[in-house]
C-alpha cells in the first residue's frame, strides 16, 4: 500500500466507466473536475457515474472540483501577430485603442499596478516582456523573445498584488455546483489571503456545506506574506507550480515548494504538488529521466498527494501515467525515512491534544511491537488526521459510519479508510470485532498479525480514549 496518494483529472480521455475503473485500479485515490475547462453537463453525469462505481464497491474515489481562477487575459485577434525580439509595442488596457501589433489586457489596473522595468509574462510565460514606458491608455513594453501570439492569450504580472476578488462570479457558480452535487474537495485557484478562505467558507457554511474542505491554490508571490494565515484557514494546501513557475524566478520554484510543504506539515494541513510531474506522457508512453527524478524527490518531501493533470485529461496515455507514478511514489518509500514529523496545537483543545500524544504512542507502540497497522476509529476524521500528520512508519486502517468522513480520508497519508457497518456508538470492543473481521475478509490481516487499535470513546459520564493491543485470532 503506498503511503502518498494520487489525484487525476478527469476529461475525455477517462470519461467511461471502465477507463474510471482502469484509473482506481492503478492507484488512483481522489477524481479531479477542472472548471477552468469542465462544463456542469458532463461533470454531473461523470459524477454519477463515480458514485454508482463507488456503491457497488468496484472504486473508491473521492472527488475535487477546482475553481477557475481570476484570470488576466489578452483578447480576440482576427489573426496571429508574430512578435520578434527588442518590438516595441503597447498592451492597452482599452479595446477601441488597439491598432497594429498592440495587444490588449482585460487586467483594468494594469497601468497602475506595473512599474518600469517590470516583466509581464504572456501566453503561460512563453513570451516575456518588459516595461518601458507608461502612458495614459497603454504601458509600452520590449519583447524578450520572439513569439507567435494568438487570442486570448493568458497573461501574468509577477511581483503585483493583484486587485481582483478572492470569489468570482464563476467561483461562486463552481461552488454551488459543487455543493449541490455534494464534491469532497474545492480547489480554490489564486488563493492571496486567508480571507480569500473564509469568503469560500461563508458560501459553504451559508448553504449547509462546511463539511466540503477547502484546498488553497498557492500560485503567486503574495502567499509568501500570507503562508501562515492561508495555510492556517485552509484544510489543504496545493503547490500549483504551473502559474507560481511563472510569478516567481523559476530557479526558486523548487524553494518555494519545499516551503510549503514545511508550512504543511507545521500546520498539519494536507498538501498535495502538482503540475508537469509527467508531462511528457500526454503524448509518450514513458516519462523522461528528469520528470522520474522530480516526481521521487517530491515524495521524499512526503507530501499527502501528488497530482496529475493533462497526463491523465487528455490524448494516449492516461492509465500509464498513473501506473508509472505509483511506481515512482512506490519505489521512492521505500528509500525515505518516517520519522515522528512534530506539528504546533494552535488549533487543538486540550481533550484533542491527548488524542495526539495518544496517537503519537500507537505509533511507536506498533514500531517496538512489529505491528502490521494501527487501527482507529473515528466519526469526523480528526483522530485520521492527527495520526496522519506524523508521517508514521506504519499504515493505518480507519473506520468510520460517516461517508463523508470516508471520503475525507482518501487524501491522508498512508491512511486506508473504511466504512463500518452498524457502528456502535456504545461498544468500542463491538466495533473493534466487525473492524477485524473485515479486514480478514478483505485479506489485509490474517491470523497471528499484531495491530494496535486507538478508539476515542465519548459518554456523557467519561471520556476518554484507548489503546490497545491486538494479536489477531
Amino acid at each position: 500500500m503506498k503511503k502518498t496518494k494520487i489525484i487525476a483529472t478527469m476529461w475525455p480521455a477517462t470519461y467511461d466507466e471502465e477507463k474510471i475503473i482502469d484509473l482506481y485500479e492503478a492507484w488512483v485515490n481522489v477524481i479531479r473536475f477542472n472548471f477552468s475547462h469542465a462544463d456542469y453537463e458532463n461533470s454531473k453525469k461523470i459524477v454519477e457515474r463515480i458514485r454508482k462505481l463507488n456503491s457497488e464497491w468496484k472504486t473508491n474515489l473521492s472527488i475535487l472540483l477546482d475553481t477557475k481562477w481570476p484570470e488576466i487575459r489578452s483578447w480576440d485577434l482576427q489573426e496571429k501577430i508574430n512578435y520578434k525580439t527588442w518590438d516595441i509595442f503597447e498592451i492597452v488596457v482599452d479595446d477601441s485603442k488597439r491598432s497594429g501589433n498592440n495587444l490588449f489586457c482585460d487586467y483594468p489596473y494594469l497601468i497602475e499596478d506595473v512599474k518600469i522595468g517590470w516583466i509581464i509574462a504572456i501566453d503561460s510565460g512563453l513570451f516575456d516582456v518588459k516595461v518601458i514606458e507608461k502612458k495614459a491608455n497603454s504601458v509600452v513594453v520590449e519583447a524578450l523573445n520572439d513569439a507567435l501570439i494568438w487570442s486570448r492569450r493568458h497573461i501574468n504580472l509577477p511581483g503585483v498584488s493583484l486587485k481582483l476578488p478572492g470569489v468570482t462570479d464563476k467561483d461562486r457558480e463552481d461552488i454551488m455546483f459543487a455543493i449541490e452535487n455534494n464534491y469532497n474537495f474545492i480547489a480554490a485557484s489564486f488563493i492571496r489571503n486567508a480571507q480569500n478562505v473564509e469568503d469560500i467558507r461563508q458560501i459553504l457554511e451559508e448553504n449547509n456545506a462546511s463539511h466540503i474542505k477547502i484546498i488553497s491554490k498557492i500560485e503567486n508571490l503574495e502567499w509568501v506574506e500570507n503562508m501562515e494565515e492561508i495555510a492556517k484557514a485552509s484544510d489543504w494546501i496545493m503547490v500549483a507550480r504551473w502559474d507560481l513557475g511563472i510569478e516567481v524566478p523559476i530557479e526558486k520554484l523548487a524553494i518555494y515548494q519545499r516551503d510549503i510543504i514545511s508550512v504543511c506539515k507545521k500546520y498539519w494541513k494536507i498538501s498535495v504538488i502538482a503540475t508537469h510531474l509527467l508531462e511528457t506522457m500526454i503524448e509518450n508512453p514513458s516519462p523522461t529521466r528528469a520528470e522520474s527524478s522530480d516526481v521521487f524527490n517530491a515524495t521524499l518531501q512526503k507530501p499527502d498527494c501528488l497530482m496529475l493533470s493533462w497526463e491523465t485529461a487528455m490524448w494516449k496515455f492516461p492509465i500509464k501515467a498513473v501506473e508509472m507514478m505509483t511506481k515512482i511514489i512506490t519505489e521512492a518509500e521505500i528509500y525515505n525515512t518516517y520519522d515522528y514529523e512534530e506539528f504546533i496545537e494552535e488549533s487543538l483543545n486540550q481533550r484533542d491534544i491527548q488524542k495526539k500524544v495518544l496517537l503519537k504512542y500507537a505509533i511507536k507502540t506498533a514500531e517496538d511491537v512489529w505491528a502490521k497497522a494501527v487501527i482507529v476509529f473515528t466519526k469526523t476524521w480528526l483522530l485520521a488526521r492527527l495520526v496522519s500528520a506524523f508521517k508514521p512508519s506504519v499504515p493505518s486502517y480507519t473506520f468510520t459510519p460517516n461517508t463523508n468522513t470516508f471520503y475525507f480520508m482518501n487524501i491522508l497519508f498512508w491512511v486506508r479508510p473504511f466504512i463500518l457497518e452498524a457502528w456502535d456508538s456504545e461498544n468500542y470492543q463491538n466495533n473493534l470485532s466487525k473492524a477485524l473481521k473485515q479486514l480478514k475478509e478483505e485479506w489485509k490481516i490474517s491470523v497471528w498479525n499484531t495491530l494496535v487499535a486507538v478508539n476515542d470513546i465519548q459518554k456523557w459520564w467519561k471520556e476518554f480514549p484507548v489503546l490497545e493491543i491486538i494479536d489477531v485470532e
